[in-house]
């Protein structure tokens, strides 16, 4: 089992930080959000193949991704042109506790995990504030979450994520790739329609 000191400088775990009326608080916040900002199929840059996830944003920016445009922030919703839900309170307060970062989120990702999903590694580069840190919340299946160096490859450390776990990746943290090696579909009854609910909340601008 990997210890503390195998993480990058920054890398905090908070398990079961959210009680299960607090995570069922959130999922019915996404619930809410998605019925005026549903969710959409993010598409990568230049060849245009799906993501295996389903999206959406809370926030005044959200984060999209298409053939034309790559990846970017955008203040309206990519199908319906609508302004994005504005972030709840409980994930400002998140925010607030677990980071000591002066300004507020401008972007919360929800990103919606059924089943077969998974994230590649990769770094969170699409924003000016790069020193800013990121805070994940997991909803529903539990996943494995995997972080490196900041180097694409190499070795990797795992942290079983359950629902109501936070991650935050702030300093050298920050710039270490990182992703979802596997979900295991099934085992919550959380989300409606099954799988994995992430919120990732990010500062954009300096």
């Amino acid at each position: 089992m990997a210890k503390p000191s195998d993480f990058p400088d920054g890398f905090a775990h908070y398990p079961l930080y959210f009680s299960p009326a607090e995570q069922e608080t959130l999922i019915a916040e996404v619930r809410t959000a998605t019925e005026t900002a549903p969710f959409f199929q993010p598409r990568m840059p230049r060849t245009g193949t799906p993501l295996s996830v389903v999206m959406s944003n809370f926030g005044p920016l959200g984060w999209v991704t298409d053939k034309e445009g790559g990846y970017r922030y955008e203040a309206q919703h990519p199908k319906t042109g609508a302004p994005w839900p504005p972030l709840p309170d409980i994930l400002t307060k998140l925010w607030q506790d677990v980071t000591d970062w002066p300004d507020l989120p401008e972007a919360c990702l929800i990103n919606w995990y059924k089943d077969g999903a998974k994230m590649g590694m990769h770094v969170d580069r699409d924003e000016l504030a790069v020193n800013a840190p990121v805070v994940s919340v997991s909803l529903g299946d539990p996943a494995m979450f995997r972080i490196g160096g900041p180097q694409r490859g190499g070795k990797t450390q795992g942290v079983k994520l359950l629902s109501g776990d936070v991650v935050v990746l702030a300093k050298e943290a920050r710039r270490c790739y990182h992703g979802i090696s596997k979900v295991d579909y099934g085992q919550s009854a959380l989300v409606p329609k099954g799988g994995r609910i992430n919120l990732t909340m990010r500062r954009v601008n300096l």
